[in-house]
């Protein structure tokens, strides 16, 4: 028997060639069971969806500042009350509708921050793992080098670097946050992609494709990608937190984003003697987000496992 008859069937058989896309969407449905019966995950999901529908809501009916600009007669700082859940911040506005803007700007900033991982991760990871022993060697020693270097330095650095210049297309102090983490946390994403392509390029339905003359182009979209997302989805989901936390320090050390999670917390900080709930809640807020993330990340890690069926 050939290699093509065994890795296809027997001789005559006829070979299908959407078998292996209804096999992919087999195991998307039991990666989605799996994680049903996860109830951390479910639970963590739940709060997420929550959290950001009344954040993203919230912004566009629930006003940012109880007092008009100029009106400073009916400024008091106080602590949870019936009207102001959270209370109210030395300015008197609400704590509570500060608290959902600044989860809404963390969360678009950990998003954000991940599609730049992705893109820049993606591309120096497959052109790793697919072009060859010499751009292997000089990506992955530039990966290396990058890796070598402290995250929350290096994302100082890259702020810095871009805060001095006067770009319109990244004049906003968001955008400037997001590039400043995507260009120095890709590395995770692009050794992932790296290993996973690799081990992929011997697995028998890759062999097979090849066999049959299907372009390398075709064998990567159609085979090697879709098996990569998984691990990828998994690094992300835990990727986010950590560049909410990440935009969190900036914040609090004082690199500031405006109305951000870390700013409300620097802010709240030096009043702490006075009111402690300026710091509890901005806090509490970004722990929610990141144990949220952490808990969801580790149930699409257990649900992606080929080896946990």
């Amino acid at each position: 028997m050939t290699t093509q008859e065994t890795l296809l069937g027997a001789p005559g058989a006829i070979v299908d060639p959407d078998m292996h896309f209804r096999q992919q969407r087999g195991l998307w449905s039991d990666a989605w069971r799996r994680l049903i019966k996860n109830r951390l995950a479910m639970l963590a999901l739940l709060l997420l969806s929550v959290v950001i529908f009344v954040a993203f809501v919230g912004a566009y009916v629930g006003p940012l500042a109880r007092y008009a600009p100029g009106d400073f007669t009916g400024i008091k700082q106080s602590g949870p009350t019936q009207h102001t859940w959270f209370g109210t911040d030395q300015l008197g506005r609400d704590l509570f509708a500060r608290v959902l803007d600044g989860v809404r700007i963390s969360i678009q900033i950990g998003l954000g921050a991940q599609v730049v991982i992705i893109l820049i991760g993606f591309t120096i990871g497959a052109g790793a793992a697919l072009g060859g022993k010499w751009s292997d060697n000089l990506l992955m020693r530039f990966t290396d080098i990058m890796y070598a270097f402290p995250d929350l330095l290096a994302i100082i650095l890259v702020r810095s670097v871009l805060f001095g210049r006067h770009w319109p297309i990244i004049s906003n102090p968001r955008v400037i946050v997001i590039l400043a983490i995507g260009l120095v946390a890709w590395t995770t994403i692009a050794r992932l992609v790296r290993g996973q392509m690799l081990s992929l390029a011997e697995r028998d339905y890759v062999l097979a494709a090849r066999s049959l003359g299907a372009s390398r182009f075709r064998v990567v979209i159609q085979h090697m990608l879709p098996n990569t997302l998984g691990p990828v989805i998994v690094a992300i989901t835990f990727g986010i937190p950590a560049a909410i936390f990440a935009e969190a320090a900036l914040s609090f050390i004082g690199l500031t984003t405006p109305g951000s999670l870390g700013l409300l917390v620097s802010i709240g900080y030096n009043s702490i003697q006075v009111n402690v709930w300026n710091v509890v809640f901005p806090a509490l807020a970004v722990a929610t987000l990141m144990l949220s993330f952490t808990f969801l990340g580790d149930g699409l890690r257990d649900a992606l496992d080929p080896r946990s069926r």
